[in-house]
């Protein structure tokens, strides 16, 4: 990966499953555009769709921003057929010049019924990308990769990794796996709240989805956490190693614990109370931008 692609992501982003101009009215289409317009002007490096989105997402936000780079997070390789996908690519690079970047994943076996052999399904999915009339190659993709074998995958068809839901342990982990070469972009939620208490109680409405599917709860596992940290909705060591929780300068700090580990780039998420994951929070995005400065790029 060349200096010019890590300077396209930037080292800090914006993910946010609030970004489907698909799923919302005229309103909420028009608010995204809003958002994302100020969140292009604050200096993010990349925004990162959260919640499976589709191609048709992925365009609206390409075609909203001028200079930012775009990314899926994560599409389901289940969801949407290789051919397809690399037809709207196609379309979507032509309009953003080559800001797009495609950010693949293989779900997990709970959400998606014809899950199976996950690693060699993903094979094939490149492959079939590779080959396709207008090919997405590895130089316009990252991969969800927790695991080994993902993670050198990830190294090898892709530009790197965008791994979920992670903590800093585990990205100096995927950093070995991944080579000094390739993009590694993990997620990282964030409660920006004083009160610890009610940070983690945050952390936990959102953390008690994912504590039900494998695939997070057995790279859990090989981190060293038990099965025992995953009751009542996590402990606070399981939380406290997830999440950045309190005020700026804490999420600064726990940042930080990241960019040492190995991340070239961090994709803040940011979750409030009673709102959790769903909303576009723009008074904390843009709170995060006044106390990250320093990394955010500027803007022509």
């Amino acid at each position: 990966m060349t200096s010019e692609t890590r300077e396209a992501f930037g080292r800090i982003g914006i993910w946010s499953g609030a970004l489907h101009a698909s799923r919302v009215d005229d309103a909420g289409r028009a608010a995204i555009v809003e958002a994302v317009a100020e969140l292009e002007e604050l200096g993010y490096g990349t925004l990162w769709m959260g919640g499976s989105p589709s191609p048709e997402d992925a365009a609206a936000l390409a075609a909203a921003t001028r200079t930012v780079t775009v990314a899926t997070g994560i599409l389901s390789i289940w969801e949407h057929g290789a051919e397809e996908v690399a037809a709207r690519v196609a379309a979507i690079d032509e309009s953003a010049r080559g800001r797009f970047v495609l950010g693949l994943g293989v779900s997990h076996d709970a959400l998606a019924p014809q899950y199976a052999k996950p690693y060699s399904a993903m094979v094939d999915y490149l492959d079939a990308l590779d080959g396709a009339a207008r090919p997405v190659g590895s130089g316009h993709r990252v991969l969800a990769a927790l695991g080994p074998k993902m993670l050198r995958l990830a190294a090898d068809r892709a530009l790197g990794a965008h791994p979920y839901l992670v903590t800093a342990e585990h990205t100096a982990e995927a950093r070995e796996a991944l080579g000094p070469d390739a993009l590694l972009a993990p997620e990282l939620s964030v409660v920006l709240d004083a009160d610890l208490d009610r940070a983690r109680t945050t952390a936990r409405d959102m953390l008690a989805t994912y504590l039900q599917l494998p695939n997070y709860t057995n790279n859990l596992l090989r981190l060293g956490f038990t099965e025992g940290d995953f009751e009542g909705g996590g402990s606070v060591r399981l939380l406290d190693a997830l999440f950045a929780l309190g005020d700026a300068e804490r999420v600064r700090a726990r940042a930080q614990e990241y960019f040492d580990a190995g991340a070239d780039h961090i994709a803040f998420q940011v979750l409030t109370a009673g709102e959790g994951r769903a909303g576009l929070n723009l008074a904390a995005w843009r709170e995060l931008a006044s106390v990250f400065a320093d990394r955010l790029q500027s803007r022509p």
